[in-house]
């Protein structure tokens, strides 16, 4: 006789071995097309990174590190007290990603942000605030007089306008700004924690809570400045999902203001909109909805004050990029599916098995799959746009955390086994990609 619970970890399995098979097929894809000449603009088959084996004396720390998460999170997740797992989760968080990116050396944290087609190249040219708001449209496109380098000009001033205050203080450099990100991305943890309790119980945040730490998207999070995106954004929701739960429409003020924040680290975040209700539609309280609204508009009136229209700066981007050479070349088929398959990776097997726990008609009936639907929604519509088109490991950074609430509907029995293959993956593609972050 076949209980529920077979059935549960036949239907992981399947999600499993279909995610497998996509990830396969659009590696050889790749590779094929690179073959024929089509540039990917990725550095390899699939993901934004070259394909370089290497075995480094670094391999140590994520070996370490991933091998004590293994033995102890979960027991960590089921018995430390609330307030106190919020911190740990956080801080676990952060020594994941950072001991991944130590494979390659201390330079594994900042290679990224000092490439010249990152935030940091601009800081010094930026000016003031006031002046690096009223002058940002006019420098993005790309045949203009000092034009902002590639990730400058394809995002809102969010990001530029941090680290130069961040350098006005006397923390300016690669190494500020890296530990600014790590600590910012690592937050997400707790505050999806707290979002998860919100929306659908206790036990359901601290089964996902062991997940949410060792998870290869970890390999982006300690060398990106999209971690900026994850931990402003994530903790918009979770202030929204308190007060949804407490009735506050303070605290509904506060994840508006954050969730208006979020809109000028990247125009893409206006997709965790789904998430924003998914929130609200568990209690059904649409006032909190209206008065967080109104937070956001609040922020789009500042910025819009202070000499920056996000409309006009979406309206620039979406030509600078269409423009672009990679744009037009990059065949749009191939990234409607490869992009799938880099969120595969980037939120593990464990991630794969829950949402393919929660596709099916009973995950659906759960108040854990109101999160990762939510999410869900908001990577399709940005995937199906094809404004991404690759590297949406790091460009879908903000999304994961809510995919991986999923994993609470995995079997306790089989949790070890997962995050075991949690941390294979990642140390996986940290030693056999050198990322292009």
């Amino acid at each position: 006789m076949i209980t529920a619970s077979d059935q549960r970890q036949r239907g992981a399995a399947v999600a499993v071995v279909i995610a497998a098979l996509v990830v396969a097929g659009s590696v050889a894809a790749g590779l094929v097309l690179r073959a024929n000449d089509v540039r990917l603009y990725l550095g390899g088959p699939l993901l934004a990174g070259s394909w370089n084996p290497r075995l480094e004396p670094g391999i140590v720390a994520p070996l370490a590190v991933g091998g004590v998460l293994v033995i102890f999170a979960a027991r960590v997740a089921d018995g430390l007290p609330w307030r106190r797992l919020l911190p740990v989760a956080g801080v676990a968080a952060a020594a994941w990603a950072v001991a991944l990116a130590v494979v390659d050396g201390a330079s594994g944290l900042t290679r990224g942000l000092e490439s010249t087609h990152d935030y940091l190249d601009d800081v010094a040219r930026a000016g003031s605030v006031a002046q690096l708001l009223s002058d940002y449209v006019a420098k993005v496109p790309v045949d203009s007089a000092a034009a902002w380098s590639t990730h400058v000009g394809g995002h809102p001033p969010g990001t530029l306008m941090t680290f130069v205050i961040l350098d006005s203080l006397g923390l300016g450099g690669s190494g500020w700004a890296a530990a600014l990100c790590i600590a910012v991305g690592a937050s997400a943890v707790p505050a999806v924690l707290v979002t998860a309790r919100s929306v659908a119980g206790e036990d359901a945040a601290r089964a996902a809570a062991p997940f949410l730490v060792l998870v290869p998207a970890a390999v982006w999070l300690a060398t990106s400045a999209d971690a900026l995106f994850l931990g402003v954004s994530a903790w918009g929701v979770a202030a929204l999902a308190v007060a949804v739960r407490a009735d506050n429409q303070q605290l509904a003020v506060i994840g508006g203001l954050l969730l208006g924040l979020t809109l000028f680290f990247s125009y893409g975040l206006v997709l965790l909109g789904p998430l924003a209700v998914a929130v609200v539609v568990v209690r059904r309280r649409w006032r909190l909805l209206a008065v967080a609204t109104g937070g956001v508009l609040v922020v789009v009136a500042a910025f819009a004050l202070a000499g920056f229209w996000w409309l006009s700066g979406l309206l620039a981007t979406m030509e600078r990029v269409n423009s672009g050479v990679a744009a037009q070349s990059r065949p749009a088929a191939f990234f409607v599916i490869s992009n799938l398959a880099a969120v595969a990776i980037a939120i593990g097997p464990a991630g794969v098995a829950g949402l393919g726990q929660v596709v099916t008609r009973a995950g659906r009936r759960t108040a854990v799959a109101v999160l990762p639907l939510a999410a869900l929604a908001g990577i399709l519509i940005a995937d199906l746009s094809l404004l991404s088109k690759g590297e949406v490991e790091r460009i879908y950074l903000p999304f994961f955390g809510w995919l991986l609430l999923a994993t609470a509907l995995l079997g306790r029995r089989q949790r070890t086994r997962w995050l075991i293959a949690q941390a294979g993956t990642a140390v996986a593609v940290q030693v056999l990609v050198r990322t292009s972050w």
